[in-house]
């Protein structure tokens, strides 16, 4: 809407004393007359054309946008789209009966709501919305005007404030301090007994170029206006085009398309028909397009003549007039009348939003409870208001509970309570802050990668005890090349060489053809040398994992600037000193591993004895193979044979099989000594990191690190440091309960109508 010039005639409910004034005063209709005092309408209105399923369905929106919801959920409306001199005000116009100012050499610089909604006498108020990107002082401004009325002759003046509350020049003249748009928004509510609920939009025409008093950044600031309004899924577009342009040309059809590429919600209006001359090419391609024939929608076409330049003091009555005689008269007579003239639409437009609506109903209100759920979650996050220690501490107190009950009851994997449920079909991953919450579990499960880790990659080489095949002295530099996270695999020979190299170094006086007890200490850690490391990585691991559930807790259970407060000054340093009490405990057990080997396992013993048999199983069996002797069955034509064997032979052979070298054989006695006491020490070592440095210095305990304990130790300046609530945590806090009480309110409008809905069900089976 733009600054009035020039408005239509209307018969007062008074004779005018100046029947030549453009603006003539027509007050409101008072309860139960028509909108013209003189004129008995046949033709139906929006009110007439509601049933009362359809009002009550509409007033269910209604009483939810009343609830300030508009704001908040996407609600269902109807907008007027269209480009620039496109003739939509004219629609809106024709559509509610109101007497918008208009002016032929101004267009709509700003978004106008109109909001039809019933109530006890006739009323309109206008008031402007702000923009949410203009500064706070001029919100505040713009949010202190408004104006109520009861006469239309009065609608210019106020509208003319509104657009000076808004800094939109009122010419199109260029002016330094006005802007030409605004993404403000005129509200117009008007209220009365016959009014029905409905919202109609209308949004600044697309502008195809920059032009005096239009700058680049305003054509771009309509295109913005008309995507937001348009590309929401409640809202049916109303698609004006003008007759008097081509359609193809018109940017409209091309966006609506993009937000609306099936048409499901979008009705096209045909406006100017009367423009075109008649029998031309121009009036056929449109007359297809009426048909739905070129651009198709759904929702189909409609055609609507609005006022000539001539016609624009005509009253409402003179527009329909002529409208129906040119549809009667016109190639435009060729359409069905249910898609021409200005009360055909208003049937439609009935229809379709009630439908619209209804179909949309549901999931509003699941859309509405799912905003009212994040909303209050968020205001429980910010807790009571707290300015004084006392209050500090009480919110304190209760945070360090709720934390406390958490964290213990994740660390003993009691997995009871909304906290564990969130997401709890999300698959299984640490990085996932729905398993993270599980934390017992989590640890579990590295703990057991762990294992898996130690008894795979941690030997530094692999022996193949089957591989004999002859190859280079292996000697132990030969690793170096060999990714650090995988064994250096080598062959029994090579195995051997190394036990030989290292038994060389740490003869003491032993008998020849026994060893050092010391060497299977050296063969042991070299073997286990990579364990260090891999402990190392699983604590760092383990407490990252650690610090992370912690974060996501407080995440949860406290707002973020209590978190920061309390994160560094107690949490951070709590959870350092744990991190630092285990690499201690696990300097203590490596420096146990530095010693020799000590082991009271029977274990041990089991493997030597399961290696050494394993052995001489297999030179037994070569020597059977050996001294085994097939022989044919005689008067048999077959060839099976029978097999013999000699005892005597058998033993000789297995005899001959023992090695005679005598350092060979307490090498290889060594290399099964060390296999044995690797496997009894390896799995001793896993269990002293899991239990004594990750359960005891980084999980055991987490809950204490913030209890209720320590926060009745803390002092009152400590308190206020930390829970004191900050400005910007109020501001949070006025808006969050702001938009809380809305959407109860809103909550209470839909279970209201769910009831009435069920009571009239019930009634009428």
């Amino acid at each position: 809407m733009s600054r009035p010039a020039t408005g239509p005639k209307f018969r007062p409910l008074t004779k005018p004393t100046t029947p030549h004034l453009k603006h003539q005063v027509q007050r409101l209709p008072p309860t139960g007359s028509t909108p013209d005092a003189e004129v008995t309408h046949d033709r139906p209105s929006l009110e007439d054309l509601q049933t009362d399923e359809q009002r009550r369905v509409l007033d269910t929106v209604a009483q939810v946008r009343k609830c300030g919801l508009d704001s908040i959920l996407s609600l269902p409306q109807l907008v007027v789209c269209g480009d620039q001199s496109a003739g939509k005000s004219s629609v809106l116009e024709a559509l509610t009966e109101i007497p918008f100012p208009r002016n032929d050499n101004l267009c709509t610089r700003y978004a106008t709501e109109i909001d039809l909604r019933r109530g006890d006498i006739n009323t309109l108020t206008i008031k402007v919305i702000p923009d949410d990107t203009r500064p706070t002082i001029e919100k505040e401004v713009i949010r202190a005007f408004q104006e109520t009325i009861t006469d239309f002759g009065q609608l210019p003046r106020v509208m003319d404030l509104a657009t000076t509350t808004m800094g939109i020049s009122n010419t199109d003249a260029s002016d330094s301090h006005a802007r030409a748009f605004a993404r403000d928004v005129l509200s117009i509510q008007i209220e009365g007994p016959l009014r029905p609920q409905l919202t109609l939009v209308d949004i600044p025409g697309l502008i195809q170029t920059s032009t005096k008093g239009v700058s680049d950044a305003d054509v771009d600031l309509v295109a913005e206006i008309t995507d937001n309004y348009i590309k929401s899924p409640r809202t049916i577009c109303l698609a004006v085009v003008s007759a008097t342009n081509d359609a193809a040309n018109q940017p409209i059809l091309r966006k609506v398309r993009l937000v609306d590429p099936k048409g499901d919600r979008t009705l096209g209006i045909i406006t100017k028909p009367d423009r075109l001359s008649a029998g031309s090419g121009s009036e056929s391609k449109f007359l297809e397009l009426a048909r739905n024939e070129d651009v198709f929608f759904k929702l189909g076409w409609h055609v609507l003549k609005n006022r000539s330049f001539e016609e624009a003091s005509s009253s409402f009555e003179e527009r329909n007039a002529s409208e129906a005689k040119y549809f009667r008269t016109s190639r435009f007579n060729t359409l069905a009348k249910e898609n021409v003239g200005i009360d055909s639409l208003r049937a439609r437009l009935s229809v379709l939003l009630f439908e619209h609506v209804k179909q949309e109903l549901p999931q509003l209100r699941q859309d509405l409870e799912d905003a009212l759920h994040q909303a209050q979650e968020e205001l429980d996050l910010l807790g009571n208001r707290r300015s004084k220690a006392p209050e500090c501490k009480a919110y304190l107190a209760q945070l360090s509970l709720d934390y406390y009950e958490v964290c213990k009851a994740a660390v003993n994997g009691h997995y009871e309570g909304p906290y564990f449920h969130r997401n709890a079909e999300a698959p299984f991953s640490v990085q996932s802050p729905a398993t993270l919450a599980r934390l017992r579990a989590v640890v579990q499960h590295m703990n057991t990668d762990f294992e898996t880790i130690v008894r795979n990659t941690g030997h530094k080489y692999q022996v193949n005890m089957l591989d004999t095949a002859a190859r280079t002295i292996f000697s132990s530099s030969d690793a170096k090349g060999m990714t650090p996270l995988q064994p250096a695999p080598i062959s029994k020979p090579q195995a051997l060489q190394w036990v030989r190299d290292v038994h060389a170094r740490t003869r003491g006086k032993e008998l020849v053809g026994n060893f050092n007890p010391l060497l299977i200490g050296e063969l042991f850690w070299e073997q286990s040398s990579n364990w260090p490391r891999l402990a190392m990585n699983h604590i760092e691991q383990i407490a990252n994992v650690c610090e992370r559930f912690l974060q996501h807790l407080l995440d949860e259970k406290c707002p973020k600037d209590v978190k920061s407060r309390l994160w560094s000054y107690r949490i951070l340093d709590a959870l350092k000193s744990r991190r630092t009490a285990a690499v201690r405990e696990l300097e203590k057990i490596k420096e146990d591993l530095k010693s020799f080997p000590i082991n009271y396992n029977h274990y041990y013993t089991d493997n030597i004895h399961k290696r050494r048999l394993e052995r001489h199983k297999s030179s037994l069996a070569k020597a059977l193979e050996s001294e085994t002797q097939h022989t044919l069955l005689p008067d048999c034509n077959s060839n099976h044979t029978s097999a013999s064997i000699n005892i005597d032979q058998v033993v000789a052979s297995f005899s001959r099989n023992v090695d005679p070298d005598m350092e060979n054989f307490s090498c290889e006695d060594a290399l099964d000594c060390l296999f044995a006491i690797y496997k009894v020490s390896q799995k001793t070592f896993v269990a002293n990191i899991t239990t004594q440095v990750i359960e005891r210095h980084i999980v055991r305990g987490l809950e204490g690190i913030f209890s209720p304990i320590v926060v009745n130790a803390m002092s009152e300046a400590e308190v206020e440091a930390i829970a004191s609530e900050p400005k910007a945590a109020k501001r949070q806090r006025e808006f969050l309960e702001d938009r809380v009480g809305k959407l109860e309110d809103g909550h209470d409008i839909f279970r209201g109508v769910m009831a009435v809905t069920i009571i009239i069900l019930t009634f009428f089976k």
